[in-house]
């Protein structure tokens, strides 16, 4: 990818080595240092270092905010960037979603953080658009593979730390210690002080939380009629409305007012006024049909899967979820025990086997559930949401989870089009 710059002594830049010419310079990213040598040879103009690039793409121009953790970036970012808005700034947000800038939407859906030569092409639209503020989602192999160098961020926000990602970062150990060496710096920081695995810099370190003292605690809270609750900040009191349902997005929301309290300096009353205008993020929590009740939610681990299922506990639920191929193998079974032990009806069917056998992938889901008298397998991932429909009754409510606003099945390489949502809204005739 070549991006043009206007003002320079060459007129484009590039972190491809093969694209590199008398009129590209090349950028030098941990990532392609092995490349220096080929792209010098295919006449790379110049070569820029990391450190250089901040001031070339006006990234020191702009409020950086990096959200990581493994449950909650992009509803955090996402609430962060509406709450901005409707505050009267000008926002830009990179993420799963895709890239929004201004309450308009760039660029699709992409990496949860692209390659760092992505990374500045965006804050570079972003200042261009005069946005004060760019806000990101950091994933952990960005963080091992340096996607973000260079960035110098305003604040750092931690969601929480739960399983994932350890097929590539092989022990549960590791992805801690990863998420965590995120904030071991002297910069601004916002951790959940109720995520016991969190270790930060405790410089510049401020908190939020539902259960232990911290900075910004929510003393008060309900979940009738979505969600409301009332914050302490030292001597500040004040209360909330939200339009988000479960407990865990109370975290999000806390995470997101307490970051503008940060940024803007803004009272929190006037925060507080602007969270109802939140509607949530789409494939979250995503309600497709009232009657009957069905949510498409895109957790796919243990902890995000047993959240969205106690949010919803009050109700007898039937799951139909299944676990991606080519990845974490271990968190299958646990996978399937939460399932089982909070569905009245469990339908494990196929998600994205990519180069697995899907009936393998279920097999590993099955090893968590003990008694699977409740359970249905069915890899044909519409015929097992035709089922789970077909069963459901009264009040019940199907939960389907695991692909949220993903508009595809990967199998193999290929992308085949598949939306639970649509699929849904077809079943039922909607």
């Amino acid at each position: 990818m070549k991006i043009q710059l206007p003002n320079q002594d060459f007129k484009y830049v590039s972190e491809n080595s093969q694209e590199c010419s008398s009129d590209t310079a090349f950028v030098l990213t941990t990532q392609n240092q092995k490349y220096l040598q080929n792209a010098k040879d295919n006449n790379a103009h110049s070569v820029i270092k990391a450190e250089d690039i901040v001031k070339l793409f006006g990234a020191d121009k702009i409020k950086i905010i990096g959200i990581t953790g493994t449950n909650g970036k992009t509803t955090t970012a996402s609430a962060l960037y509406s709450f901005l808005l409707d505050l009267g700034y000008k926002v830009a947000m990179q993420g799963t979603r895709g890239l929004f800038m201004n309450d308009e939407v760039v660029e699709g859906k992409t990496l949860t953080t692209p390659s760092v030569l992505n990374t500045y092409k965006h804050i570079y639209q972003a200042v261009s658009a005069g946005c004060e503020f760019f806000i990101m989602e950091v994933s952990s192999h960005a963080i091992v593979q340096k996607r973000i160098e260079g960035l110098n961020f305003e604040l750092k926000i931690l969601t929480n730390i739960t399983q994932d990602h350890l097929d590539y970062h092989k022990t549960i150990g590791e992805y801690i210690s990863v998420k965590n060496s995120f904030f071991q710096d002297e910069g601004k920081k916002l951790i959940n002080r109720d995520e016991e695995k969190a270790a930060f810099n405790m410089k510049n370190a401020f908190s939020y939380s539902i259960e232990n003292p911290s900075t910004y605690r929510l003393m008060a809270y309900s979940l009738n009629d979505a969600s409301s609750g009332i914050i302490q900040h030292f001597q500040e009191i004040v209360p909330f409305t939200a339009s988000l349902h479960g407990f865990f997005n109370l975290y999000n929301l806390m995470a997101a007012i307490s970051a503008v309290h940060l940024l803007t300096g803004k009272k929190l009353e006037e925060i507080a006024d602007v969270v109802d205008n939140f509607a949530g993020v789409s494939g979250r929590m995503e309600q497709v049909c009232e009657c009957p009740n069905v949510i498409v939610d895109f957790a796919h681990t243990p902890d995000g899967m047993q959240q969205v299922l106690n949010a919803l506990k009050e109700k007898e639920l039937i799951v139909v979820f299944g676990a991606g191929g080519d990845r974490d193998k271990s968190k299958r079974p646990m996978m399937g025990r939460v399932a089982a032990s909070l569905a009245k009806k469990t339908y494990i069917t196929s998600d994205n086997p990519r180069h697995e056998d899907p009936d393998a992938i279920v097999a590993d889901i099955l090893e968590g559930i003990d008694d699977t008298t409740n359970v249905t397998v069915e890899l044909n991932r519409k015929k097992a949401i035709q089922m789970a429909l077909d069963d459901q009754e009264g009040e019940e409510v199907v939960v389907i989870l695991g692909k949220g606003d993903e508009t595809y099945q990967i199998i193999y390489d290929e992308k085949f089009p598949f939306d639970d949502r649509e699929v849904v809204r077809e079943l039922l005739n909607l």
